[in-house]
Order: C-alpha cells, then sequence, then structure tokens
C-alpha cells in the first residue's frame, strides 16, 4: 500500500497495490560470458538463447516454441527482432518456451549493470519489484562494480528477494571467489548479507539446486500474493453508506481543492524529474558516450521518466479517491468498496471523449519536438516487463525516444556535443511541456469522473457503483 498526504493535513490511505502480477525472476549480473549464458542454463537449454541489443530486456514465458518477437517503442505491433537495429532497439524481445520451470516464472533477461546508469537501475528495479525476485550472476574472477552493487542496495531498499548465482572462471578457487564476493556485498548492503548463493557452471548446466530454490521461492510468493490479495466474494465488498453529514460537508469544493493541489505537486516532481535527466545527459554527451549516445541515455531516462510520472498519477488518484470516500460515507471504506470506486471512475474515463487517448505514447523526435502516437499496442511496446492492463484507474505515462531521432545522431562525434546539447534542451523542454499538460489532463478526467460518482452516492445514500 502507499500513501499520502492530501492538502489540509489530511492522510489517506491509497489503493491496495495490485499483487495479481505474473511472478518473474529477474536475470542481473555483467556482462560476462558466463553471467549471459545462465538463462539458458537454467532453462537447461543446449543452444544459447537468441542474441538481442544490448539496451533491451529479454522476456521469456511459458508457452509452444516460437521465435521472438520484438517491442519498439512507436511501433503499435512486434516484429522479429534485429540484431544490429537499423532503427532504434527494442525495449524488450518476447519469446515462449515450453520448459516446466516457465510455469511458474518468467525469466526477463536485463542487460548488463555496466550499461544501465542511474535511470536504468530504476528500470530494473522496477521489473524486479513486480516480478518478485532476481537471480544476480557474480563473475567469480572479478570483483563487483559500483554499477552493480548500486542495483543491489535499490534491490535491498525495495525489499526483493535475491538469489545469488557465482559463475566462475576455470582457474578460479569457487569457495574463495564467494567469500569475496559475499564479504562486499555485506559491506555496501547489510540486507543481502544472508542471501543465498550457488555456484553455477552454465557450460556444464549445473543449476538443478538453483533451479530448486527459485521454484521454493516462486510457491511461497504465489501464497503470499494470494492472501494478502484474495478474490473478492459476491456482497463481500461491503455496503458503501453515506454518512449524515455528507450533503453538508462541503465535499465538492474539498474535491476541487485536492485535485489541483494534486496536480501541481505532482507537476512540481517531474519538472524537477525532467531538469535532472537533462543534466545527466549533457554530461554524458560532454564526458560518455557523445552525442552518438545520446538518444539511448535519454531512452532509459525516459523510461525511467515514465514509471515515475505513473506512480504520480496511482497515488494522487488513489488518495483523492479514498480521501473523498472517507469524507462522505459514514464508515472507513474497505478495500472492497475503493475498488468499486475505482471500476467505476475506470469506466467513465472510457467514456469520455475528452480523454479517450489517454493510452498513448509521447516520443521525442528529430525536429526536435514530441510526437504522439495512440491506439492499441502503443502503449505495450514500452515496459521492459509488460503488464496486463487495466489494474489501475489510469493507463500508464508512455515516453520514449523515436526512431528519427536514433537515425539522426547515428554515427555523430564529439565535434556534434554543441549541437547535440542544443537538441537536447529542446526535446526536454518539449516533454516537460507535454508531461504538465498530460498530468494535468489526466486529473481533470478523474476529478469529473469523481464528481459524478460522489454526487451520485450523496443523491442515493449509498455508493452505487
Amino acid at each position: 500500500m502507499t500513501s499520502a498526504t492530501l492538502p489540509g493535513g489530511v492522510r489517506a490511505m491509497a489503493l491496495p497495490d495490485s499483487l495479481e502480477e505474473p511472478l518473474a525472476v529477474l536475470v542481473a549480473g555483467s556482462a560476462s560470458p558466463g553471467r549471459r549464458a545462465l538463462p539458458a542454463a537454467l532453462l537447461q537449454r543446449p543452444v544459447p538463447l537468441p542474441p538481442v541489443p544490448g539496451d533491451s530486456y529479454l522476456v521469456i514465458r511459458y508457452g509452444p516454441r516460437g521465435a521472438p518477437l520484438a517491442y519498439v517503442p512507436g511501433c503499435r505491433e512486434p516484429a522479429p527482432p534485429v540484431r544490429e537495429p537499423a532503427g532504434r532497439p527494442p525495449r524488450r524481445v518476447e519469446m515462449s518456451l515450453p520448459d516446466p520451470l516457465l510455469r511458474h516464472f518468467a525469466l526477463v533477461d536485463a542487460p548488463s549493470t555496466g550499461t544501465l546508469g542511474t535511470a536504468g537501475v530504476e528500470v530494473a528495479a522496477d521489473v524486479a519489484s513486480r516480478g518478485g525476485a532476481v537471480l544476480f550472476a557474480a563473475a567469480g574472477g572479478e570483483p563487483l562494480t559500483r554499477a552493480e552493487l548500486d542495483l543491489l542496495a535499490e534491490l535491498a531498499a525495495r525489499d526483493v528477494p535475491v538469489f545469488f548465482a557465482l559463475v566462475p572462471e576455470p582457474a578460479d578457487d569457487p569457495a574463495l571467489a564467494m567469500d569475496l564476493h559475499r564479504e562486499a556485498v555485506a559491506g555496501r548492503v547489510p540486507a543481502l548479507a544472508g542471501a543465498t548463493w550457488h555456484a553455477v557452471d552454465p557450460a556444464a548446466g549445473d543449476t538443478a539446486y538453483l533451479r530448486r530454490a527459485l521454484l521454493d521461492w516462486a510457491a511461497e510468493e504465489g501464497l503470499r500474493r494470494a492472501s494478502i490479495s484474495p478474490p473478492m466474494l459476491t456482497g463481500g465488498s461491503g455496503a458503501g453508506r453515506v454518512s449524515a453529514t455528507a450533503a453538508e460537508s462541503g465535499w465538492p469544493a474539498v474535491l476541487e481543492q485536492w485535485s489541483r493541489a494534486s496536480t501541481r505537486a505532482a507537476q512540481q516532481r517531474l519538472s524537477i524529474d525532467v531538469a535532472n535527466i537533462h543534466l545527466r545527459c549533457v554530461q554524458d554527451i560532454v564526458l560518455g558516450a557523445g552525442a552518438a549516445g545520446m538518444p539511448a541515455a535519454l531512452d532509459t531516462e525516459l523510461h525511467a521518466l515514465s514509471l515515475r510520472a505513473t506512480a504520480e498519477c496511482d497515488t494522487a488518484v488513489a488518495t483523492i479517491m479514498d480521501g473523498i470516500l472517507r469524507r462522505v460515507l459514514a464508515t472507513v471504506p474497505s478495500d472492497g468498496v475503493r475498488r468499486r470506486a475505482a471500476a467505476a471512475v475506470r469506466r467513465a474515463l472510457a467514456e469520455d471523449d475528452a480523454v479517450r487517448d489517454l493510452d498513448r505514447v509521447l516520443l521525442v523526435t528529430a525536429a526536435p519536438g514530441v510526437a504522439v502516437i495512440a491506439g492499441p499496442g502503443a502503449l505495450g511496446a514500452l515496459p521492459a516487463y509488460p503488464t496486463e492492463a487495466g489494474r489501475t484507474v489510469l493507463p500508464a505515462v508512455g515516453l520514449a525516444v523515436a526512431v528519427s531521432s536514433y537515425a539522426r545522431w547515428r554515427g555523430a562525434t564529439h565535434a556534434d556535443a554543441g549541437a547535440a546539447r542544443s537538441w537536447l534542451r529542446q526535446s526536454t523542454a518539449a516533454v516537460e511541456l507535454e508531461l504538465r499538460q498530460e498530468v494535468t489532463r489526466r486529473l481533470r478526467a478523474v476529478h469529473r469522473a469523481l464528481t459524478a460518482l460522489i454526487g451520485e452516492t450523496v443523491e442515493h445514500g449509498t455508493l452505487l457503483a
């Protein structure tokens, strides 16, 4: 559960977080050959899994063996992946295999930790939080890098279970390497000092104990999620009766005040995020990958920004909704009452002509500027690890870099740094403007839907939704 403070100091609990995400294990670590071979060894595959571009995630689910498909922002339909994309790389590549392990959880193979950066760590941690666990591969002969320890620290902060796989080199002493890695992890991330370690040789397919550990986790995690979020029984959601003072409570003015204040607060925080993105990308142009690497760096930053923008809107909506229900109902709203109200608001948004295109993507173009692509499949190409639609009141906020921007800067050198900084400044300014407008549009639409819902509720004396 998340919580927030409404204007006036009123503190309300938001809607329960969805725990119905499909279980998944994020495979993370360096770019060492042993780490790259680990997913195939875990699935007992005699040949390596298909390679994907370095910035892309590989999602492996249970199902009939099928050709992999790449999901590229700006495209509504997936297509077969290209090893060296002529345009922009996909955010993820999906494939299915009939391995029994995948009946219990999906595998999500992340880019190497050395390429993630601050924003990439946030994206990987989001995948891990929703999937449930991480399998972290540590190369036996190499000390853990700062990037790897930063990712582990973020995972520990989110209370994500981590399983460690030591992948030794031929000349390594596995016991010594494991002790050194344990010591490094305990020193930087004390919360993971007691995590489970397994010595694994992918070339020998030596993964039986690791598979068993992950299966045991999946069984326990599945039961935990089911117990926290049981199915709603008929008549078990609560009556949602209105209090005697609801009509005179001034709820319309309060709802208006909360909506405006929440919109301003979300916009301010996101504007600060965009300013920080601009600074980090300028630094990467000058000291990192240069102009040629800018589109990829900006895309990762926008990926993380879209997660924060989505969370800002979700938290604002859930907190406002819970607060106004508490104000007009006779008792504290149950989870069932809140879910009924959320479903009613979601239906109202679907019928609101002003916001029928909420499931759209904002693409940073070569112009520079921001283009919009909407419709079925537009948002589906963006996540590193997708989730089913309809679990929250609002769809995700979609942000990405368009293919045209990659094409503009492909092959550029540090000699283009000035032009790159100018393009970046204009692009991030356009993103900030569009994002502020998008937040306003979404929360105003929710305000309209809640006004109608609460008005009907007060009029009839009970929540009819």
